[in-house]
């Protein structure tokens, strides 16, 4: 008998009798799929346009109006293979070329999520993710767990602990949310893709080295990870100080019924140290047009938290929310430059059409500075992704989005976006912005 984890307990496979394994150990007509290796293909194309906009003035980091079209590419091979029960290695590398609008500035929820911070004319190759994971079973129910491009296809414990380590993206693991969370199916913006104010550790291209738990049970699951971060914001290189720089992260997540339709419920919170920037000390210390965040960084901790909701609502349509904030006192050091952030939206499936691998989705970003940032972008300061020079009116920065995603064969998917973005880079004087995109991806 083949197990997929190691597995303990009265019902493991260890414990199991001669009589036990006459039977199998799920009754079924079909054979639960079961993976000892895999290879995927994923290819994304994304083309950007905006017809321009109302801009009375720009900053080094603003969206340009006449930054009328931008594209991105991203091919994708996905390795993994069993090497002991339980035990499983997975390799990602990546060819990556294109742009973001202004070279990935001029909006906090950036409208590309598939945009790296670092953008290539020619094209560049790297290894996004190599890492180790193990999964231990304490025995009794079993589910399966279908092929994915991070995922072989086994039989396992629903009472489980998954240890995994190695080079791999924070929301691998946190922030899921089975509505909008990958950017190569659904929604493009990067605040619909993930809590817009979840500072996560991350380099310029999205990932960071790190270890992660989970305990799964039936009705809940507990996460917990440590990461390393960067030596600067928005850059690549890892800080070397690991005893002085790192991010923790927790997640606890239940799952329900209501009126007979499955949900989930997350809380996360994360606490960072760093050497980061105090937006306070860089207005005060530096005159006005001069504000510099270098001068100001030192040690220090810094913090977040996030509630993260998914609810069926009928077996073709869902809904979603997130809210999140971080301390607004400290520069923003991974992501985007906000403190708070709200993110509501639907996804339905097209089976009313006849199109059941069809997706339609429809959501709102809704995304704030605390008042120390507000001084420093009036200031002059520059961001991570935003700095328009001044920000005398202040907004929130406001993005609908919705798209269509059709599947016209199998492994082909075409999706059309819309996005309208007012106060870009939470500032009134410029826009409103409407964006416009195609998308196509390939995978087998």
């Amino acid at each position: 008998i083949a197990a997929d984890v190691v597995s303990f307990g009265p019902n493991s496979v260890a414990f199991l009798t001669t009589q036990d394994a006459k039977a199998p150990l799920v009754q079924s007509e079909k054979p639960a799929a079961h993976q000892n290796w895999a290879i995927h293909v994923d290819a994304v194309e994304v083309f950007q346009g905006q017809p321009g906009f109302h801009s009375p003035y720009r900053g080094a980091q603003s969206l340009f109006s006449d930054d009328n079209f931008r594209q991105t590419t991203e091919a994708d091979l996905f390795f993994a293979a069993r090497v002991w029960p339980g035990g499983e290695v997975y390799f990602n590398p990546e060819y990556y070329q294109g742009f973001g609008f202004g070279e990935t500035h001029g909006l906090a929820a950036f409208p590309n999520a598939q945009a790296y911070k670092t953008g290539k004319f020619r094209g560049d190759f790297n290894i996004t993710r190599i890492f180790f994971r193990q999964v231990w079973g304490f025995g009794g129910e079993r589910e399966q767990l279908e092929a994915d491009e991070l995922q072989l296809a086994k039989k396992v414990d629903v009472s489980r602990l998954t240890l995994q380590m190695g080079r791999f993206s924070v929301p691998d693991v946190f922030d899921n949310n089975a509505y909008a969370h990958d950017p190569r199916g659904d929604f493009l913006n990067w605040a619909a893709v993930d809590a817009l104010a979840f500072d996560y550790a991350a380099d310029a291209l999205g990932f960071e080295e790190g270890l992660s738990l989970e305990l799964n049970q039936k009705n809940w699951a507990a996460r917990w990870g440590i990461f390393t971060i960067p030596h600067l914001p928005n850059v690549n290189g890892t800080d070397g100080q690991f005893l002085r720089a790192w991010q923790q992260v927790a997640e606890l997540e239940g799952r329900f019924t209501l009126w007979d339709h499955p949900g989930r419920v997350r809380l996360l919170g994360y606490l960072e140290s760093a050497r980061m920037g105090s937006y306070k000390a860089a207005v005060v210390n530096y005159p006005p047009g001069m504000p510099d965040m270098g001068d100001t960084r030192r040690y220090r901790y810094t913090y977040g938290i996030e509630l993260n909701v998914e609810q069926q609502i009928t077996k073709n349509l869902g809904g979603f929310l997130r809210v999140a904030m971080r301390d607004p006192n400290y520069e923003v050091y991974q992501f985007s430059d906000v403190s708070r952030s709200l993110e509501i939206g639907l996804s339905l499936k097209g089976t009313g059409w006849n199109r059941p691998n069809d997706t339609v989705g429809l959501a709102e970003m809704l995304d704030g500075l605390g008042h120390a940032q507000k001084r420093f972008f009036n200031d002059g300061g520059l961001g991570i992704l935003i700095g328009d020079g001044k920000l005398p009116h202040y907004g929130p920065e406001n993005v609908i989005e919705t798209y269509y995603n059709c599947e016209p064969f199998n492994g082909i998917n075409i999706t059309l976006d819309y996005q309208l973005a007012a106060d870009p880079a939470y500032n009134k004087d410029r826009g409103p912005i409407h964006i416009f995109s195609a998308r196509l991806r390939v995978k087998f």
